[in-house]
């Protein structure tokens, strides 16, 4: 499959889960690939996509991982915002700390690579999509900030879409139970975390929980010329989680 060759794209995030499920689905698709993660270069990244080691919350570090892209591979076109961090507290348990980590990658760290992203866009045109989750429309107990800061990227998203096309296309997936670290994490809060998996899979009308290459596929179709009717919009991954009323029994 080549229906991205010739095109450059950066990908935050990329290291693991769910980036590093985008960044193969968009290298086997022909992209030229950049990602970028606060920590070492991934010793098992292949030679050819471009490491940036920055920390997305930071504004000059957004701006650098923009132009050190550009600087190897030339115009860049496509934008996936895959860096986050997952925080399971309520409100009152919230530390300062805790917002300014939390918010610091969700929501600048989307809004600081936007920002530096977008004047560097080819006339040909470019590509935006960001990662929210269905926590931004539905909450989750006990991941206040978590909630609201996917809440602010599907915002964003819209905004984006609104302010900059038609030159560039921006959109969101929002996924649900996707088996990652963080997933895990949730899952460990519970008091039994195996019977949570087991009910939590019983929820879903698919029959299973998703795979970062479930989430991959759907934005490699976003940001190819496939979609290019698409912008402004914000897609449900979640295995039918959220389609399911909660007074139904458990039959799927």
């Amino acid at each position: 499959m080549t229906a991205l060759a010739g095109k450059a794209a950066i990908v935050t995030g990329g290291g693991r889960g769910i980036g590093r499920a985008v960044t193969e689905a968009l290298r086997a698709a022909g992209a030229d690939l950049t990602i970028c993660g606060r920590g070492a270069r991934p010793e098992d990244l292949p030679a050819e996509i471009l490491w940036v080691q920055g920390d997305v919350s930071r504004a000059d570090d957004a701006a650098r991982i923009c132009a050190e892209a550009r600087a190897e591979f030339g115009p860049v076109s496509i934008l996936v915002n895959n860096a986050g961090i997952q925080i399971e507290k309520t409100v009152t348990e919230t530390t300062d700390d805790d917002w300014d980590r939390l918010i610091g990658a969700n929501c600048r760290g989307v809004f600081n690579m936007c920002r530096a992203f977008i004047p560097q866009v080819p006339e040909t045109g470019g590509s935006i999509v960001n990662l929210g989750s269905v926590s931004g429309e539905v909450a989750d107990p006990s991941m206040a900030i978590y909630n609201a800061s996917k809440g602010f990227v599907h915002a964003l998203t819209r905004s984006i879409a609104v302010d900059h096309g038609p030159r560039i296309r921006c959109n969101a997936v929002r996924p649900g139970w996707i088996m990652t670290d963080m997933a895990e994490a949730g899952f460990a809060l519970a008091h039994d975390p195996e019977r949570a998996r087991a009910d939590a899979i019983a929820r879903h009308p698919a029959g299973r929980l998703g795979a970062p290459q479930d989430v991959a596929g759907a934005i490699l179709w976003l940001v190819s010329d496939a979609a290019g009717f698409v912008t402004g919009q914000s897609f449900t991954i979640d295995g039918g989680l959220t389609s399911a009323s909660p007074l139904q029994p458990r039959l799927f």
